[in-house]
């Protein structure tokens, strides 16, 4: 999961929320999924019809996002606005930009429910895996509204943790799912938001709605193969912390699904993944 701008409660003065942290092994991990959900992201933008001259927002970016997709489909007549409230991932994603030579592309500071970014101004608003890590991502999606212009786009990618498998069967994987999951509830996340954009995005106001779901089998070596371990490792001082799991049994746990997935023959789907577009009325 990831895009983290989410550091922070319902609340701006709360204490922070993001279930992932951020580490740097967890803005690598980021970095490394953009890689593997760059054709779903470049599909998601089919899908809305970005065209050359567009003004777009990349909301929670982390340290790279898809701006580069962004800036690619709104061209030198277009503006591409990158937002994270994490300080290290806006320096991180200025430096991608940079040096990338996306012109087109700022990257500032923001608060995902709160960006302080002018209403009404913008062709499309999107985020990807940034509603599954806030406690009321239609808070979220409130915002990407009000962002939006008058019958511009919002767009989201998120994940649907709650279809999930790994075959053949191994305890350590079920038992890492649940400590995941647990993990997760933590700070108020929900790991089967995919499934519920169709309705956030109506109950935000929404109109023109379209979803699909994509399953993707990651073959052995693919860096995506071990994202709920991955994810776990990101998570474990909380999850001892709050007495999830202590540290012996997540060494074990790790150890055992690895060598489980180091196998070309196990068959992994971490997720399913959710797109949904949507138009902002014009009147």
């Amino acid at each position: 999961m990831s895009g983290p701008v989410g550091e922070r409660n319902s609340s701006p003065q709360d204490a922070p929320v993001y279930a992932l942290g951020s580490d740097p092994a967890e803005r690598a991990r980021l970095q490394r999924q953009s890689g593997v959900f760059h054709a779903h992201s470049a599909t998601l933008l089919d899908r809305v019809g970005v065209e050359p001259g567009w003004h777009a927002i990349d909301l929670g970016c982390g340290p790279s996002g898809i701006l580069d997709l962004l800036s690619d489909r709104v061209g030198i007549a277009g503006h591409v606005i990158g937002v994270d409230i994490n300080p290290v991932n806006v320096s991180l994603a200025r430096d991608y930009a940079a040096e990338r030579g996306l012109t087109n592309v700022e990257v500032v500071e923001g608060d995902a429910r709160c960006t302080g970014l002018p209403s009404g101004r913008y062709d499309l608003v999107h985020a990807r895996t940034l509603l599954i890590n806030i406690p009321d991502p239609l808070a979220v999606l409130t915002e990407m509204m009000r962002l939006a212009r008058p019958d511009g786009w919002v767009a989201a990618l998120e994940p649907d943790g709650a279809v999930s498998m790994c075959y053949p069967p191994h305890p350590a994987w079920d038992r890492l799912t649940q400590i995941f999951r647990l993990a997760m509830s933590v700070d108020g996340a929900d790991i089967d938001i995919g499934r519920r954009l169709p309705e956030l995005f109506r109950q935000a106001g929404l109109t023109d709605i379209g979803v699909e779901a994509m399953a993707g089998l990651y073959p052995a070596g693919n860096s995506h193969r071990t994202v709920r371990l991955d994810l776990v490792r990101s998570m474990r001082p909380k999850i001892v912390e709050k007495g999830i799991a202590g540290e012996f049994e997540l060494d074990e746990i790790d150890q055992a699904v690895r060598a489980h997935l180091d196998d070309p023959d196990t068959v992994v789907l971490p997720h399913l993944l959710f797109l949904a577009w949507g138009h902002k009325p014009a009147t």
